[in-house]
């Protein structure tokens, strides 16, 4: 088991990355506690799995606080922390609204912030801790329609590496994950989809033939990269980015590949 008796924190639990590989953190031996904001979701994949769902916002820097307290009054420390949740707005900077911006900042920028914040006085006294970050291979490379999302990733790439330098003699590893698009269940919960008018099955085909893949990635597929972060499989990794992206960010849907293969 990679993570026998690790203690893990995961935000954004509820749902897609983050409720698989809190899955994945379990049967390799971690006591995972998760945060969301959907009640229903948090009880029943905790239920499921044995973790401890605790209902917060983490754009609320005294949710975050109250969150890092209840796992070390719990389990005694925080050993790792995934900071997974994330919105996923498109638009460009002129379909964007500025209250759009501010919360893509809150929810991706300043609600990893926090939590980090919260939990690092805890690494920091234990001589040890792994922060695994979600960011994306669109805060590597950047995007076109997604403006405050790509910026807001590429804030997380530079908060990751900064993370790192400031706390490496410390024993805290900073490491961040960059997927390519993913397959998650909350893709079918946008309009078109629900309403018919787009043929959910073929336009997920649509999307992955862009890709030197041929495909979009499914989640467990990512949560093994945060997996390897997150273990002492990457011991002498830290303020790296590991990109999962099925050839993206090395010139595949940027370059038209579906054309010139």
């Amino acid at each position: 088991m990679k993570l026998e008796s690790k203690i893990a924190l995961i935000t954004g639990g509820t749902s897609g990355i983050g409720a698989e590989t809190a899955r994945l953190f379990a049967t390799e031996g971690a006591q995972v506690a998760i945060t969301g904001r959907r009640r229903a979701l948090g009880e029943a994949l905790a239920e499921s799995i044995g973790l401890m769902f605790i209902e917060a916002d983490i754009r609320d820097q005294a949710d975050c606080a109250r969150c890092a307290q209840i796992c070390v009054d719990t389990f005694g420390r925080i050993d790792i922390l995934f900071n997974n949740a994330g919105i996923v707005p498109l638009g460009t900077t002129l379909d964007t609204s500025p209250e759009t911006w501010l919360d893509t900042f809150a929810t991706n920028v300043h609600g990893m912030f926090y939590m980090t914040r919260a939990v690092l006085p805890e690494m920091i006294a234990a001589g040890y801790g792994v922060i695994v970050n979600n960011a994306s291979d669109w805060g590597v490379s950047g995007a076109q329609g997604a403006a405050a999302y790509a910026a807001s990733k590429g804030a997380v790439v530079q908060f990751t590496r900064a993370l790192a330098l400031d706390h490496a003699r410390q024993g805290i590893r900073v490491n961040a994950i960059c997927p390519g698009d993913t397959y998650v269940e909350r893709w079918r919960e946008r309009g078109e989809y629900l309403s018919g008018m787009v043929d959910f099955e073929q336009h997920l085909q649509e999307v992955g033939a862009a890709f030197p893949m041929g495909r979009v990635a499914h989640v467990s597929e990512i949560a093994r990269g945060v997996l390897f972060l997150a273990s002492d499989d990457s011991s002498y990794m830290t303020g790296q980015m590991l990109i999962i992206d099925g050839g993206n960010t090395a010139g595949g849907a940027s370059t038209n590949y579906r054309e010139q293969r």
